[in-house]
């Protein structure tokens, strides 16, 4: 459904996965964890996220002081991605009506103060393609507005949810504000892990 009347093409699943497919997918993410260990990016300017993070894919979003781009290899072990779990390209299908698949996953890890401030997706070649978003672990107070600018509204991102910006809400500028932290045990040692799929080239 679309929680806002004003945002169309913001797409919003609460639950989406049931407490079973959370945990599955959680260990499919896991194991490309092992594989592309979370790092630390910067910004172009030198400042360090608040959020680590790794990719799964053919390419994956990397930000340095080079600046914001997709690659096809980790930045610090100079390895290729691992593959998108068949799960999330499931999801995509059902949540996009069978686009074109994500060739990107970004997979940011959230704990304690980290958050995410308001911006847009404009490094992918197509901007027309949607970008989908499955949330795991503790809730994350989400905040969305439209592209050209306006108020901004709030909403609660559980362990499971689903959402996706399409259409006339694609570059919607969104972010993170905060974690509620402790509101889910999915994550060990706590926090929330977001998985962003995109078609990026």
């Amino acid at each position: 459904m679309e929680p806002f009347p004003d945002l169309p093409g913001f797409l919003y699943r609460p639950g989406a996965l049931d407490p079973a497919a959370r945990t599955d997918l959680l260990a499919e993410v896991q194991a490309a964890i092992s594989i592309a260990p979370f790092y630390r990016p910067v910004t172009p300017g030198g400042k360090p996220f608040s959020v680590r993070m790794t990719n799964m894919g053919r390419v994956g979003w990397v930000s340095d002081r080079a600046g914001y781009r997709y690659q096809t290899t980790h930045p610090e072990t100079g390895a290729p991605w691992p593959p998108i779990p068949a799960t999330l390209l499931m999801l995509w299908d059902g949540l996009t009506g069978g686009s074109a698949p994500p060739d990107a996953c970004l997979v940011n890890l959230y704990r304690d103060t980290a958050r995410m401030g308001l911006h847009q997706d404009r490094d992918e070649a197509d901007l027309t393609a949607p970008v989908v978003s499955v949330s795991l672990g503790d809730t994350a107070v989400f905040r969305i507005g439209r592209a050209d600018g306006g108020p901004t509204r709030s909403i609660r991102l559980g362990s499971g949810d689903v959402c996706a910006l399409t259409g006339p809400a694609r570059l919607a500028r969104h972010g993170i504000d905060r974690l509620l932290a402790g509101s889910s045990s999915l994550i060990p040692g706590g926090g929330r892990i977001n998985l962003t799929l995109r078609r990026a080239t």
